[in-house]
């Protein structure tokens, strides 16, 4: 920790001494800024600044031209006072600006929901201020260039607090810091570990009093009983350094545990195995990290430019998810060489990976590295631990409560969005609810008759389906929530995710609810996600507070290890995983711009899977549904011992190595026709296909589907619609009307139902073609 502590120490303060140095030679390099809307030429450019040639702050709204929007105060070309900037990514500041940097007060979000509200200076969060994170974890207090610096409060996702002093964003100092479970320490901290001088006192009563050193008693120190039966002496974690003298308690009566063969290595082994500082919440992107959009309006053509909100200029069209990165050098700081290289490889986004196998059909593929087991397990002293323990009441009352057995052909009544159950559940319990152990919320079963249904349909198990959402073992909370800010979770057998819900996206669902059971009734093999129960859970007292959720299938669950994911949309704006290959592990989700396979399935399946598309696109464009995604997992079949994906055959048609086993089309036909080589085997699941690498040219970025290489992989492929709760609203319509003058409509996600579903299948039929 402490080496990994040292290198960020070192990114940061070569930050700070070159953010000046970086500033001058910017300036030197690009001269004068002017900002522009997307949509003005130089002449209209040339009038507005003899218009505003005042020396007074005045009000502008511009679309800047990678499709950002400001509104606010204008001055010398640059935002300075009040205003309000929108990233196309989401991230939005609003506040006091100082020529074009956020100086003063002011709030920026990110777009899963976090947001920082205090000071800024120079672009960075500096000063007092308070951080909300998407997943409850909070900061109050000061900091310096984006770390926490200075006296603050922290409280945690999972319950924990800490209270005290900060310096380079971790605890150094006089703090104290409360667990979940009821311990805390009160002392001093270095480098975020308890060090030096301390108190730590348990949940039943025993306490340590003494010296501590990287998070463990060490040196002189006291451990006491509640009966005042105490241990003093020398404190090591290797038993020989200990030495120490055990007091009875002059009462008599020892505490549990309090006797004279007791050793201090019980602390480390035992009661302190578990008191482990909480790591919180990451940001992806600092403040300081976020671009300007502007123009250059000096004599001659004009080329897009972008300044951050720290001062720093940048040359070339932004992407949507550019991040600047933290300069850190071991020379000079005033090197203008270094700088200008850093300048035009970083900001310019013209250096590719020259070790990408997207690019270069001669290195090998391999696999991502294994990633954890997603998910935080929601335990007691969880934020969330008490709307896990209200779901799972609510869906064990739901399953099952009696009720009349059903034909699949329902009555127009059973889709009314009215038709709805409320259940009160106190935690004393009532005649149709359990007593339970969390706070008194109200449950409601949207449709219930219809999801009973549905998952009849599906052929799901009552008794299967209550076990994996309601049993012993515990929900998983994913790390990171969607870009709507919705939060998911799943179960530990995998089998669901249970994903929350905008009061908008339930009532998406509730109008096309009668439409979805019939498409899905209807075929069988639709890729539509698999929807089992829409609920919701308001607790009552003061906060009112409504969670909405539905719960559906997990596509990628399987015996097999998926060692790709792909969310596919068919645009190419944002749609890029921003990651080197080497920091990336299997549980990732890539995107259109990293896929470099073509999809080859036998010819049976090809033609199943293309009319199947058809009907789902069609049912949706129908339903005025847009901005859904085709999810796809592969595991590939061969993978040699150094990690490379090994090729079954190549241009010629021959293995491409004579070891190697490969699936000629006889015997693809053969291996879907015996049910005992494979597991169940249906469109979207366990199927087998050749996967047929493509390579993209390095000169054009934006190219959606690269050029195939006649080189083939054996894979298992998994695959659905997912995300068909976005209709085609306001919002979206507002956001296809500006971005689509700045990006074109082919490139940006907000079109129209229709123009969606057939740039979406034109995309698909181009990566999924016929094995011959």
């Amino acid at each position: 920790m402490n080496r990994e502590h040292n290198s960020v120490m070192r990114a940061w303060e070569a930050t700070v001494r070159k953010t000046q140095a970086a500033k001058k030679l910017a300036n030197g390099i690009f001269g004068t800024t002017l900002v522009a809307h997307a949509d003005d030429d130089n002449d209209n450019d040339e009038d507005d600044n003899r218009e505003h040639s005042t020396d007074e702050p005045y009000h502008v709204e511009k679309i800047l031209p990678n499709g950002d929007y400001y509104t606010g105060q204008w001055y010398d070309n640059f935002p300075n006072g009040h205003g309000k900037y929108l990233w196309t990514d989401g991230c939005m500041y609003v506040g006091e600006w100082y020529k074009g940097k956020t100086m003063g007060r002011g709030r920026f979000t990110w777009p899963a929901g976090a947001t920082y509200e205090g000071e800024f200076k120079s672009g960075y969060m500096d000063g007092t201020g308070t951080y909300n994170g998407r997943t409850g974890d909070t900061y109050r207090g000061q900091w310096l260039m984006n770390l926490r610096h200075g006296h603050g409060m922290r409280n945690y996702a999972n319950g924990d607090c800490y209270d005290g002093e900060w310096r380079r964003g971790l605890q150094e100092g006089i703090g104290r810091y409360q667990w979940n479970n009821g311990n805390h320490y009160d002392g001093e901290w270095k480098n975020g570990e308890m060090h030096g001088k301390g108190v730590f006192l348990w949940g039943n009563g025993n306490r340590y009093d003494g010296c501590w050193e990287d998070g463990v008693p060490k040196g002189n120190g006291t451990y006491k009983w509640p009966d005042g039966a105490f241990y003093v002496g020398n404190w090591n974690k290797d038993p020989n350094e200990q030495n120490g003298t055990f007091c009875p308690s002059l009462s008599g009566s020892n505490s549990p545990g309090a006797s004279l063969d007791w050793s201090p290595q019980n602390v480390y082994n035992f009661e302190l195995s578990d008191p482990r500082v909480c790591p919180g919440e990451k940001v992806s992107i600092l403040p300081s990290q976020k671009r300007l959009a502007i123009w250059n309006s000096t004599k001659g053509v004009e080329k897009p430019r972008s300044v951050s909100v720290d001062g720093r200029v940048s040359v070339g069209v932004e992407r949507a998810f550019d991040k600047m990165s933290m300069w850190e050098s071991d020379g000079d700081s005033n090197d203008a060489s270094d700088l200008r290289k850093d300048m035009d490889g970083e900001l310019l986004g013209l250096h590719h990976d020259d070790n990408n196998p997207k690019f270069k059909p001669s290195l090998p593929l391999r696999v991502l590295k294994p990633g954890k087991r997603q998910g935080e397990a929601i335990s007691k002293g969880h934020k969330n631990f008490d709307l896990m323990l209200n779901l799972q009441l609510g869906i064990r009352h739901s399953v099952g409560r009696p009720a009349p057995a059903t034909s699949l052909d329902l009555k127009a009544s059973a889709f009314d969005p009215r038709e709805k159950i409320w259940t009160r559940f106190p935690p004393e319990g009532t005649k149709y609810t359990p007593p339970h152990q969390s706070i008194e919320f109200k449950w409601k079963d949207y449709c219930p008759v219809v999801f009973r249904t549905l998952r009849k349909l599906f052929k799901v198990d009552p008794a299967d389906y209550m076990i994996s959402i309601c049993g012993n073992d515990a929900l998983r909370l994913l790390s990171s929530p969607g870009k709507s800010g919705s939060f998911f979770y799943l179960t530990n057998d995998d089998r669901y995710m249970i994903k929350t819900l905008k009061k908008a996206e339930v009532k998406v669902l509730l109008r096309m609810l009668s439409a979805y059971y019939n498409h899905v009734r209807a075929f069988e093999n639709t890729l539509v996600i698999k929807y089992y129960g829409l609920h919701c859970v308001k607790l009552t007292g003061a906060t009112q507070k409504k969670v909405r959720f539905i719960i559906m299938g997990n596509l990628l669950r399987s015996e097999y290890t998926i060692h790709r994911r792909f969310d596919l949309k068919g645009s190419s704006l944002g749609r890029i995983t921003d990651k080197p290959e080497s920091e990336m592990d299997d549980t990732i989700i890539l995107k259109d711009l990293d896929l470099n396979f073509i999809f080859r399935l036998q010819k049976a399946w090809f033609q199943e899977f293309s009319r199947q598309v058809d009907r789902d696109c069609d049912f949706l464009e129908q339903e005025r549904i847009m901005d859904y995604s085709l999810l796809v997992g592969l595991h590939f079949r061969e993978i040699s011992t150094n990690g490379e994906i090994v090729a079954s055959r190549t241009k010629t048609g021959s293995p491409d190595r004579d070891t190697s086993p490969h699936i000629s089309g006889a015997g693809m036909d053969q291996l879907l026709q015996d049910p005992k080589s494979w597991p169940s085997i249906k469109l979207g699941i366990n199927m087998p296909a050749n996967a047929e690498r493509t390579v993209r040219r390095i000169d054009s970025e934006f190219q959606l589907v690269g050029e195939p290489t006649g080189e083939y992989y054996e894979v298992i492929m998994f695959f659905g619609i997912i995300d068909i709760l976005q209709d085609y609203d306001i919002t979206k319509k507002l956001e296809h009307a500006y971005k689509s003058i700045q990006y074109g409509p082919t490139s940006i996600s907000a079109v129209d139902p229709k123009q969606y579903s057939k740039r979406f299948r034109d995309f698909i039929f181009k990566i999924f073609a016929e094995d011959s």
